[in-house]
């Protein structure tokens, strides 16, 4: 039935409604433009930051990548899909976070005990994980390049930086005023960066504090204890990789792009010591869960080395192993026992090790891509890898290992229609066996659930 036009303007409630829509979406694109503006304004007014790369010839290390500049403004799209896929409205509280977000965080840190991540060693991916059309977000703007499933034991809440210096977060269980209880949880997002968001961490004994390193340099510290988020450091050299040790809540170790590794105490904001470890940037580091002394990093310079952090020198220190593959290492990660080691190159290479006899180990082949840089990530036990791959899907690879050696092989992918690009990013969530994120080059994050 046409709609029933109203005397008094001429107008049918569909004509009104539409005119309301308009003027609502002006509204804010004007806010954004105003945003644009001042971005474009800060740009113009801040001077390059300059590597500390040495000059090619004094050593086998090369110059850092320049940052690339900051996001001169800040996009919204509405492509007429569903709620569930629209991008929320960017916060303009300057550094001020979400006190709805931050009661749903320390809601669930207060009944979160310090216990070591879960296992499942009878968990099957292939057979019990599912993909949910509202489990599909577009959580920032642009291509994901980082994304972390925070370390809460009751609630599912991702945190994804994209390639413009947003963090989005997807509080999966949150429920808004104005949704109808559809299970596609709040989005919030945040601008703390000028560049890239390289690499995003929050440590499970404190996971109200989420750190996050930028291509500018920039270390962040999102408080949500205190609503806030701030700089805590500037690096001279572009920060692509932060990680904590289990036993330092507040001491962030993080890979710069000329090769050093170094440890930053945020309780008195300065850098406590630096290590000459890598030729070229380092992608990924990682701690034993365990052995709280010895570390995994991987590095542009095609290696992938294991230290310990007790005995190691600042000046070109001796590695416990290093690990030669055949193009730039993107990751170097310990399986949930530390037992073994999963190592990717850009090529697609998978390499897993054997850490109580490194001649124990298997390559794995996959078709690699310079646009997506996959990362291969342990799930819920040791027999169990997940890597996105060019169809549009998530490779599981079984890893065995037994006294006649190791071996790999891909057992089954995970598959599904709402999956609608390659899933470049992963994160498996540390409590909750089942919850597997993953995210793409279009801002989205895809979360898969148990049956």
């Amino acid at each position: 039935m046409a709609s029933i036009a109203d005397p008094e303007d001429g107008l049918t409630d569909y004509e009104r409604l539409r005119q309301e829509n308009i003027r609502r979406n002006e509204a804010m694109l004007a806010s954004v433009r105003r945003k644009a503006d001042e971005l474009s304004a800060a740009t113009r007014s801040a001077k390059p930051k300059r590597g500390r790369g040495r000059p090619p010839g004094q050593s086998g290390k090369k110059p850092g990548m320049k940052p690339d500049p900051p996001a001169s403004s800040i996009v919204l799209r509405s492509s007429g899909l569903s709620p569930a896929y629209l991008l929320p409205e960017p916060h303009r509280s300057g550094t001020h976070l979400s006190s709805s977000l931050a009661s749903s965080i320390l809601g669930a840190v207060s009944s979160s005990p310090a216990e070591a991540k879960t296992r499942a060693d009878d968990f099957d991916a292939g057979k019990e994980l599912v993909l949910k059309p509202a489990h599909v977000r577009r959580v920032v703007t642009s291509r994901v390049l980082s994304m972390r499933v925070l370390p809460l034991v009751d609630r599912t809440v991702v945190a994804a930086g994209d390639k413009f210096g947003n963090i989005g977060f997807w509080d999966v269980d949150g429920v808004s005023e104005d949704q109808d209880g559809d299970g596609a949880g709040v989005l919030y997002r945040y601008l703390p960066h000028k560049s890239r968001v390289a690499a995003i961490v929050a440590h499970q004994a404190a996971p109200q504090k989420i750190y996050s390193c930028s291509y500018q340099g920039e270390i962040c510290l999102m408080d949500f204890e205190k609503e806030n988020f701030n700089m805590v450091h500037l690096c001279e050299s572009p920060v692509y990789s932060i990680c904590q040790t289990q036993n330092r809540v507040r001491c962030l170790y993080f890979g710069d792009g000329n090769g050093d590794l170094t440890l930053f105490d945020e309780r008195v904001g300065k850098v406590s010591t630096t290590w000459d470890v890598h030729d070229e940037r380092i992608n990924s580091i990682d701690f034993h869960p365990e052995n709280t002394h010895m570390l995994a990093t991987s590095s542009r310079d095609r290696t992938a080395c294991i230290w310990d952090v007790r005995n190691m020198k600042t000046k070109e220190p001796d590695s416990l192993k290093v690990f030669k593959l055949d193009g730039p290492v993107q990751s170097a990660y310990f399986s949930p026992s530390g037992c073994m080691l999963a190592i990717t190159s850009l090529h697609g290479t998978v390499r897993v090790f054997s850490m109580d006899d490194f001649d124990k180990s298997h390559e794995h082949n996959q078709t690699g891509s310079l646009l997506h840089k996959f990362k291969v990530i342990w799930g819920w036990n040791d027999t169990d890898l997940y890597v996105g791959n060019m169809s549009k899907a998530i490779d599981i690879i079984s890893v065995d290992v037994n006294d006649s050696g190791l071996s790999a092989r891909n057992n089954t992918c995970l598959w599904s229609e709402y999956m609608t690009s390659v899933p470049c990013q992963l994160s498996a969530h540390p409590y909750i066996v089942g919850h597997l994120a993953c995210a793409n080059c279009c801002g989205k994050v895809f979360l898969w659930t148990s049956a």
